[in-house]
């Protein structure tokens, strides 16, 4: 849609519509506006930065919101010395909000030297209501504050924001909005995140995320299709659906839909090369998930399966709602299924009340699965969830001891897992010039290694055939089979 509206053409002397998304092009329009005045009086364009902290839906949302600027006629740049900055927050740990409210104190200094300089804060972190109200009194030179829920409103409270003199702060407790057909400026032309969902419904004892994310809500099949057609026409050959949890998928429509039926009608789009996904919990991982992929052209092997503990009773303890028996069972299956594919996991240690024989299970399972990465997290306290007020937390030296045990064991294992590979010829998908030496290029292969051989800048973007001479433990250097 937002291909085919001329913002120029866009009436402001009339009301803003009511309907959505065409009241936020108004909104954009009346920017613009704005924008244009700022150049006939500065001789420039307003430059404006984004910064993302976070998981993919964070990075997909920024996205978004370039997207925005970029209409508006925004001078996008990557240097916090800009007219326009906004840290897009994440709030998993607690460590995530104090790098934010370093940014902030950085960022006050700018101000006092451009006192036209714009600053907005969004996403998770401004969900917290004790942080938005230490940004209401601590932080009052920041001029805009909105969180996960109205994202979409991001062009009408640009405009709020560039028409007051005081701090403008919209948050929203939850919403079943889902505002569709915004712009978008990716990260890269060749691939993109699609959200397929918002929100989760599952409150793990140590997570913030449903509280700051809001209740699951799944958009409609059709919408995602389309917006995955219309990316493809724009060049995308490689696309990773997005959720909190995306074997819930589907289940809050009017027509419910799985996330296998999904995939299955996401294969069928012409010019789409690979599909991605992620984060898939193991309390729901279907037979029928495991069939598409099994029997897919185009679903990438790799699947993100996080375990978090292998104690039963500290999965219990983290509302997990599955077992060490269970999760191993449907690691097989999807191991037996497919043989080629790669398995990676999130796991937590230190949870409270985690004995070392609690710690043990976890080994073990990490001996049987055999991941081929794992995200190895020391468990921090999250205020606002039930983990944090547990009792028996686990002194900090046992936990930093079971931590390096743990990684030493995971190190070991991937590096035989990615071994397994080394002398085929396998597809990659180009994804840049190598940042050290720009004679190679890196990309990815199917099982998401990290691949880099000879190579120029006209590969990026596409598909090339690779020998995979030698592993490196957790990549591999290789030659193009294009001569």
């Amino acid at each position: 849609m937002y291909n085919e509206i001329d913002l120029d053409r866009i009436d402001l002397t009339q009301e803003a519509p009511a309907q959505e998304p065409v009241r936020q092009y108004y909104f954009m329009a009346k920017c613009r506006k704005w924008v244009q005045e700022f150049e006939t009086k500065n001789k420039r364009r307003p430059t404006a930065c984004i910064q993302t902290f976070g998981c993919q839906m964070n990075e997909r949302d920024s996205e978004k919101m370039r997207g925005i600027l970029e209409n508006i006629g925004y001078e996008l740049t990557k240097t916090e010395e800009a007219d326009f900055v906004l840290y897009n927050t994440c709030t998993v740990r607690e460590n995530a909000n104090l790098k934010v409210y370093g940014h902030l104190g950085y960022l006050s200094g700018l101000k006092k030297k451009n006192p036209q300089m714009v600053i907005a804060l969004c996403g998770c972190m401004m969900q917290e209501p004790d942080v938005a109200e230490k940004i209401r009194t601590s932080y009052r030179y920041v001029d805009l504050v909105f969180g996960t829920h109205n994202i979409f409103k991001f062009a009408e409270l640009l405009v709020t924001a560039l028409e007051s003199d005081r701090m403008v702060m919209d948050l929203w407790k939850d919403t079943d909005k889902i505002v569709e057909d915004l712009p978008a400026e990716r990260t890269y032309p060749f691939k993109s995140g699609v959200n397929i969902m918002f929100g989760c419904n599952n409150f793990c004892s140590y997570c913030i995320v449903p509280y700051v994310r809001g209740r699951e809500r799944s958009r409609k099949p059709e919408d995602i299709i389309r917006e995955i057609e219309g990316l493809v026409a724009d060049g995308v050959v490689e696309v990773m659906l997005l959720g909190q949890n995306v074997n819930s998928y589907g289940k809050n429509l009017e027509e419910p839909v799985s996330f296998a039926q999904l995939l299955q009608m996401v294969e069928q789009i012409n010019g789409l090369k690979r599909i991605r996904f992620m984060t898939s919990h193991p309390k729901d991982l279907s037979d029928d998930l495991i069939a598409v992929m099994k029997d897919s052209k185009k679903i990438c092997r790799h699947l993100h399966l996080p375990l978090q503990s292998g104690s039963t009773e500290i999965l219990k303890k983290m509302n997990r709602r599955y077992t060490k028996e269970q999760y191993l069972a449907l690691a097989a299956k999807i191991r037996e299924a497919m043989p080629d594919i790669s398995i990676t996991t999130d796991i937590i240690v230190g949870f409270p009340g985690e004995r070392e024989e609690d710690f043990q299970e976890t080994l073990d399972v990490v001996r049987k699965v055999r991941y081929d990465s794992a995200f190895t997290f020391i468990y921090s306290k999250r205020t606002g969830t039930p983990a944090a007020a547990m009792e028996n937390q686990v002194p900090g030296d046992v936990v930093k001891d079971r931590f390096n045990r743990l990684l030493a064991l995971v190190q070991e294992i991937s590096k035989e897992q990615s071994e397994k590979v080394q002398g085929q010829v396998l597809p990659v998908l180009v994804e840049q010039q190598n940042e050290q030496d720009d004679s190679l290029v890196t990309g990815r292969l199917s099982n998401n290694l990290l691949v880099h051989f000879p190579g120029n800048k006209e590969m990026i973007g596409t598909i090339v055939d690779v020998h995979l001479k030698e592993c490196k433990g957790f990549y591999y250097l290789g030659e193009s089979m294009i001569q």
